[in-house]
């Protein structure tokens, strides 16, 4: 086939290092960029393929988030703009491993096992961030959708690629395909929403934001037209000069319990920043006594689940609501959600994709990782309970009010997430080998007043992440020293031993 005989051209164009393996996890494929021409091709000749077989959009984006700016990486985006299928992550990394002159036999497996017709046609959307290497990566990917057929989107947000999928393989339902369709569906929902908060100052409507020196600073700016100074916004670490994810971005600012570079604060202002490629959030503000305060996504989806509460319990409507955690969760959190809001809070496995499933099965449901990553689900039966209510005029003035400010909520909310020697169980609560790791951690643990320790192989990068909590900021820092020179040694770590905070 003429197809096949231009992958060949083209992949030569793309070879694979010999011997090289990599991993689709949680966030796609995700490493140094000089390590990944190859692998962008393939994916670009993937999403072909799977939009061959759903007969829809597919996305694919080119990002590493919140890693550092030498660092890039791909993730395939289905049509509904969820994450890829489970069985298709494994295709993903089959492809990408095969040598080069396996290629053609790889991909014509993937053909045979999804029963692909290939006279089908193919749209792939392909988005990218602002990293260096994200020009000559993207070009990779649309050479490989080229070879079989699609269309690039250029400089965009992993949501609004997203969220452009989705419009796209919803003919439009759930808003306009384009970026500009972005701004205008999630402002205009932040207008009507503020308009009913009473009183509200021009402090309120003060936001300082840290763009990471990445994508997020360059579509903020855009978006502010359309929010009309209901929300002002002063903007920092805008890529004009720092580099991408250094000493800013979300992960830098919950990981160090402060402000980013750049960012001074006043008492009481309110500030947020981004991640590389704007799919994170964290927000953040100094007390008066100049001590800093971090929101970060148990916050938040504590601050969220309590205002829809309130709203559904204003409206008179019987929707199930539920927080979706990892055991990466605050406990205390927990606890308030369980205990003093009377809120579902069902605990998965760590990663998006797990929340994601998981938050489905309510009608309602919010997730959001500790580091700022997530989103509220609304069911179909609840969008349409909500949009019914509000359009009934014989519904009294309080009701209906809170079943609009609902409606436009659910527009606001964008509703589209070798390190595998640790294995866990019970939600990633407990780890199954190596042997003896389990038992080095619940004795740490036990050192400490209300402490908890998990640990867990990273979902994006070849590290092991290390969860500590304890009953002080000193006793929680010193547990988590402890637990991960015990990963170390246990683990097979490698180069020097983790040092203490």
């Amino acid at each position: 086939m003429a197809q096949f005989e231009e992958v060949s051209q083209k992949s030569a164009v793309h070879p694979k290092p010999v011997g090289l393996v990599l991993q689709y996890g949680t966030a796609g494929f995700r490493t140094n960029s000089k390590q990944l021409d190859h692998v962008m091709f393939r994916m670009g000749l993937l999403a072909t393929l799977r939009s061959k077989k759903t007969k829809a959009t597919i996305g694919v984006m080119v990002t590493a988030s919140h890693n550092p700016e030498e660092d890039n990486g791909v993730k395939l985006v289905d049509p509904m703009g969820e994450m890829v299928t489970p069985a298709w992550e494994v295709y993903a990394t089959q492809l990408a491993n095969a040598e080069q002159e396996e290629l053609l036999t790889a991909l014509k497996d993937v053909i045979e096992r999804e029963a692909i017709s290939m006279a089908q046609e193919a749209s792939v959307f392909v988005g990218k961030d602002t990293r260096p290497s994200s020009d000559s990566l993207s070009q990779a990917v649309l050479d490989g959708v080229h070879a079989l057929g699609g269309h690039n989107y250029g400089l965009v947000t992993t949501p609004q690629l997203h969220y452009m999928v989705c419009c796209q393989n919803t003919q439009g339902r759930y808003g306009e395909a384009t970026v500009k369709g972005y701004y205008r569906k999630l402002s205009q929902a932040f207008i009507q929403l503020t308009k009913n908060v009473p009183n509200r100052t021009d402090d309120q409507k003060a936001l300082l934001v840290d763009g990471a020196n990445g994508i997020g600073a360059l579509k903020v700016c855009e978006m502010e037209t359309y929010l009309k100074n209901e929300l002002q916004l002063s903007l920092f670490n805008d890529g004009s000069s720092g580099k991408l994810n250094h000493l800013c971005g979300a992960d830098y600012v919950k990981v160090q319990q402060r402000a980013p570079k750049g960012v001074e604060m006043t008492a009481g202002e309110r500030c947020c920043s981004y991640d590389g490629d704007a799919d994170r959030i964290v927000y953040y503000y100094s007390g008066s006594a100049g001590r800093f305060h971090l929101l970060d996504g148990d916050k938040i989806a504590t601050l969220i689940s309590t205002y829809l509460k309130e709203l559904l319990t204003q409206a008179g409507l019987d929707l199930q609501i539920a927080v979706v955690q990892t055991a990466y969760a605050n406990g205390s959190s927990t606890q308030y959600l369980e205990d003093t809001m009377k809120v579902i809070v069902r605990c998965t496995k760590t990663g998006v994709k797990h929340l994601h499933h998981a938050a489905q099965e309510f009608d309602i449901g919010v997730y959001f990782e500790a580091n700022g990553h997530g989103t509220v689900l609304f069911s179909k039966a609840a969008e349409e309970k909500i949009q019914k209510l509000a359009q009934d005029s014989n519904t009294n003035d309080e009701r209906r009010r809170a079943a609009l400010l609902l409606q436009n909520t659910v527009n606001l909310i964008n509703q589209v997430a070798d390190r595998r020697v640790i294995d866990t169980t019970d939600a990633e609560r407990r780890t199954v080998s190596p042997a003896g790791l389990q038992e080095a951690i619940d004795s740490r643990v036990k050192k400490y007043r209300r402490a908890r320790s998990f640990v867990r192989p990273s979902g994006t990068e070849d590290v092991v992440r290390v969860y500590a909590e304890a009953d002080t900021q000193e006793s929680a820092d010193a547990l988590a020293h402890e637990v991960s020179l015990a990963v170390y040694r246990l683990a097979g770590g490698v180069g020097e031993e983790p040092k203490s905070l």
